[in-house]
């Protein structure tokens, strides 16, 4: 996460960057990041995507775009603002991808939707993200010593090796980074009838944050058919196989709705 903005076209009140496209798209993917993650993390999408796939980056306060703003410390009112927010954009159908974090932000921000009105999305995408009824394995740390903290970023691997160099830095972002956790580990699950879309979940075989059997109980959460993918790699591997993972969000899109 860089503290350094630039300059980027945002829409949706700041939440949304990247621009429209002139003609309207066969369905919008809103893209939500992991803890620490802004949407810089889907930067390369868009072009590794069909047309009628419109990747939208969602920015979180307190990061990159909105660095001035403040982090959320809860999912509740985080997703309820960003529903709000995206009210404009749900003119055509929309699908929903988020990884660790953002996975469990989609979930919510998905049953949100639907609750006013929206209607599902055509798939639900969560990858690197543990079923939303398991209960936590791991303590909390988000209102734990700067060092408890730390070591739990090293671990993940979610903040470049360069940051811990820079104490000063470090120190700007822990803020934001300290909220993020306080999002997943103070989450409490509401049972609701399951969604009616098709959710797809991906899973690293080294991931030692979710390991790939706590994602298998997705299915619970879905009526509209749930399907899972393992690939090579730890807590991060949407980066290292992107395209094998674009492969597959691409195919299902276009099962879900057509051929975007």
């Amino acid at each position: 996460m860089n503290r350094t903005a630039t300059p980027r076209a945002t829409r949706a009140h700041g939440w949304i960057v990247g621009a429209r496209r002139p003609a309207p798209p066969a369905v919008r993917l809103f893209c939500l990041p992991y803890a620490g993650g802004g949407a810089s993390t889907y930067a390369a999408w868009p072009g590794l995507l069909p047309d009628g796939i419109e990747v939208c980056p969602v920015e979180l306060p307190g990061r990159l775009t909105r660095w001035g703003e403040k982090a959320f410390t809860e999912a509740e009112p985080l997703v309820e603002t960003l529903a709000t927010a995206l009210e404009g954009e749900l003119d055509v159908p929309y699908a929903l991808f988020g990884h660790s974090m953002g996975g469990l932000l989609a979930f919510e921000l998905a049953r949100t939707l639907r609750r006013r009105g929206a209607g599902d999305p055509r798939v639900l995408f969560v990858s690197g993200s543990p079923a939303p009824q398991l209960p936590r394995r791991l303590p909390p740390i988000h209102d734990q010593p700067d060092d408890v903290v730390v070591a739990r970023l090293r671990d993940l691997g979610a903040v470049p090796e360069d940051v811990y160099a820079e104490p000063e830095l470090l120190e700007l972002l822990m803020p934001t980074i300290r909220a993020d956790f306080s999002v997943v580990e103070t989450y409490a699950h509401r049972p609701e009838p399951p969604l009616g879309c098709p959710v797809v979940a991906f899973a690293g075989t080294e991931d030692r944050e979710v390991p790939p059997e706590l994602t298998a109980s997705w299915h619970e959460q879905t009526t509209g058919g749930f399907t899972r993918h393992v690939l090579p790699g730890d807590h991060f591997f949407l980066h290292g196989e992107r395209t094998a993972l674009l492969d597959t969000v691409r195919a299902a899109l276009t099962a879900a709705s057509g051929r975007p």
